[in-house]
């Protein structure tokens, strides 16, 4: 089914650049990845998607407050904090759809009467609202792998648009986003590529809206498939 919806789809292939995970019907930009950058968190991780950076800390488990504290399972946090100025509107609105993921595959129920916290800060953002969403996933991600903070699945997250004339576009560019009818943010986990969440803007039918997702759903391997390599890579000269 994901492979005739996926042959339908009329998408706008991109030239990538740089380290690719691009194959076969991929129109995802490039990626870079780097673990254990920083020295205080548990677990960090800086990630490159096109022209988007993100650089992403994990706390914990550790001590909580007892204001915040949950019984039977871990209280999770998300920060973001913008490249310039003070978070606002938008990154609450992003953290909250973080978090969500996050609390769908970590297994916070090993370590209850505790916290995780993710930081992620912005260092590069090329305008494209869904693409730093798509980014900060990815960092919160590789962060909470290098932190050791136990998953049932990872996860990842890819954007993609509509055009006027129904055209799908993966891993859309700021100026693509703003020419677009929709635009669509999913996180998916790499066990049976289910849906974890979504971010919607625009008017799109219900069959655009499957036919988006079986295309993010396969893009979504070669995300997992990078996630892969980059541990494989830094884990062989450990």
């Amino acid at each position: 089914m994901e492979e005739e919806m996926h042959t339908d789809a009329k998408i706008r292939a991109e030239t990538g650049t740089g380290s690719s995970p691009r194959g076969p019907g991929c129109s995802l930009r490039h990626f870079a990845c780097e673990q254990n950058l920083l020295s205080r968190p548990d677990g960090s991780a800086s990630f490159l998607q096109g022209d988007t950076s993100v650089l992403a800390g994990v706390y914990g488990p550790s001590e909580v407050k007892v204001s915040k504290e949950i019984f039977n399972k871990a209280t999770l946090e998300v920060i973001l904090r913008p490249k310039i100025g003070l978070p606002g509107v938008a990154e609450k609105s992003r953290e909250r759809l973080i978090r969500n993921t996050c609390e769908a595959v970590v297994l916070g129920t090993l370590h209850p009467r505790t916290s995780i916290t993710v930081v992620l800060q912005v260092v590069s953002d090329a305008g494209s609202g869904a693409q730093l969403l798509a980014c900060c996933l990815n960092a919160a991600c590789m962060a909470l792998v290098d932190a050791g903070v136990p998953m049932r699945a990872l996860f990842c997250g890819v954007t993609c648009a509509l055009d006027s004339d129904g055209t799908l576009v993966l891993d859309p560019t700021s100026k693509q986003e703003k020419e677009a009818r929709a635009v669509l943010t999913f996180a998916l986990d790499n066990v049976e590529r289910k849906l974890l969440m979504s971010s919607t803007k625009g008017l799109f039918s219900d069959a655009e809206l499957q036919q988006c997702l079986a295309v993010t759903q396969a893009a979504s391997q070669h995300v997992f498939r990078f996630y892969r390599e980059s541990l494989q890579r830094r884990y062989s000269k450990s």
